[in-house]
């Protein structure tokens, strides 16, 4: 009988988490057969069935369950053993796990990338775009080193630094260009263009017209920023977008820019890594370098 392995609790936790087998092959980047096989020879090894196979899903056995649990445990130990041995060598290099959320993603991570490329030649940056929601659990999990989110999170077993503010603009057709910037209160008798349920700048946007998430409303959403301006261009209605979002989507998009009136609504981008990680103090260095790409790209 082979010896479990690494290997098997990666390819385990995977299914586990994602609960198809598909999905999990995609994430653990191997065929769905061989990752099929690589579960069978792990139910051999434990002497007992870990998952419930259905034609579209799989579910967790008893023992299953218990088994995710303990694995997690200990692949998130493992890491925190690789990151010790990275911390003791200094500067940060290797595999750099970095979550960012789609409305930064676009506009800042291709800067970051190039900053890190100069400043730790050694890094492997493994960027991944996903709701907040997501990027915490990942973090938490250790499925990430760190991630890029609008402040505060108020996760306790995560550090925040805070990187930069910005302020959200109006986006409307071009043929209101000339016409009075409309307060929040007008905004919410406009039809008011959002992004899906999920998103951070959803709610931050709700907030500012004082729309309560709960309120029926009849509002156009987009999964992204660039459908949302796509949709104001085809006059659909009128959006806010963050200020670093201005230069690329509107490159596409006959809209015009308006600045909101005094007080503006504006979010605060940071970095979020777990507390108890031995990088502490290279994810720090790392924030300083994505404050230095933010600050260039945001007017304040």
């Amino acid at each position: 009988m082979n010896p479990l392995t690494m290997k098997h609790l990666r390819y385990f936790e995977a299914l586990a988490r994602l609960g198809h087998f598909g999905r999990a092959a995609e994430d653990c980047a191997i065929t769905q057969p061989a990752l099929s096989m690589q579960i069978r020879e792990l139910e051999e090894i434990v002497g007992a069935p870990l998952v419930e196979r259905a034609a579209r899903q799989i579910r967790l056995t008893a023992l299953g369950e218990d088994f995710a649990t303990r694995a997690r445990e200990i692949l998130r130990a493992v890491d925190e053993l690789g990151d010790l041995a990275r911390a003791a060598r200094g500067s940060l290099a290797g595999r750099f796990r970095l979550g960012v959320i789609p409305t930064v993603a676009p506009y800042l991570l291709p800067r970051i990338i190039h900053a890190l490329a100069e400043t730790h030649p050694g890094l492997d940056p493994r960027p991944r775009e996903a709701v907040t929601g997501k990027l915490i659990a990942d973090l938490l999990a250790a499925r990430l080193d760190a991630a890029i989110v609008a402040l505060p999170v108020s996760e306790p077993a995560l550090d925040e630094v805070a990187l930069f503010d910005e302020e959200f603009v109006l986006v409307r057709p071009p043929a209101d260009a000339g016409k009075p910037v409309p307060s929040a209160e007008k905004l919410r008798e406009m039809r008011l263009l959002l992004l899906e349920e999920g998103h951070c700048f959803r709610d931050q946007a709700l907030s500012f017209c004082k729309i309560p998430p709960s309120a029926p409303r009849a509002l156009m959403e987009g999964s992204s920023l660039a459908t949302l301006v796509q949709m104001v261009g085809a006059g659909i209605g009128v959006t806010l977008i963050p200020e670093m979002a201005v230069p690329v989507e509107t490159r596409s998009a006959e809209v015009s820019i308006a600045r909101l009136p005094e007080p503006r609504p504006r979010r605060t981008i940071g970095m979020v890594w777990r507390r108890s990680s031995p990088l502490a103090d290279q994810l720090a260095g790392i924030a300083a370098i994505v404050r230095g790409v933010g600050c260039g790209d945001v007017a304040h």
